[in-house]
């Protein structure tokens, strides 16, 4: 594990069983208030040099991929497009239904925005569930999807996606935990 993996995981917080029994949810706060610089320099560089130059907007998927592609978006000068729960953006909207590990759910795209090349950008990728979803959303709003920028990966949950991933971390460099 290189220095900047380490620095990352040591602030993630595991939280197990939340927020449902079996599921351990990875909380990134800590990483907000502290290293809000080295967040965005791990994510600048997990995204290939050549697609940073070519994407015109990220997609940020609700909720903490808001906070991940203004880091993206503010230090690249690209825009930024959200991707929201139905009901949250004002008409018109165009939406798919998915599902997640927890149920079913709904996300919409303003349908007035001019067809990108965008990247995706959300926290966490366990299941793929969100994520084909906002593909399918971006596509639907012919947007050219050049990949996803995913700050953790949890790879051994979901399989091939259909698209570019480009992670800062995944599971499997988490460094071994004392456990009391």
């Amino acid at each position: 594990m290189n220095n900047l993996s380490a620095t990352l995981w040591s602030q993630i917080r595991t939280v197990q069983n939340f927020p449902k029994p079996g599921i351990c949810f990875y909380d990134l706060t800590p990483l907000f208030m502290n290293s809000i610089e080295t967040l965005t320099d791990a994510l600048i560089a997990s995204i290939p040099a050549e697609q940073l130059e070519a994407v015109d907007s990220f997609i940020a998927v609700e909720a903490r991929g808001f906070v991940l592609a203004t880091l993206l978006a503010q230090r690249t000068g690209k825009a930024l497009i959200l991707v929201r729960k139905a009901g949250k953006l004002p008409p018109p909207v165009v939406g798919v239904g998915y599902s997640l590990e927890y149920g079913l759910d709904r996300l919409e795209m303003s349908a007035e925005l001019s067809s990108q090349k965008v990247i995706i950008v959300d926290d966490v990728l366990a299941t793929g569930g969100t994520l084909k979803a906002v593909k399918q959303l971006a596509e639907k709003c012919n947007h050219e999807v050049l990949g996803a920028s995913i700050f953790l990966d949890l790879p051994d949950l979901h399989g091939d996606l259909g698209l570019n991933i480009w992670s800062s971390l995944n599971n499997q460099q988490q460094p071994a935990q004392d456990v009391a």
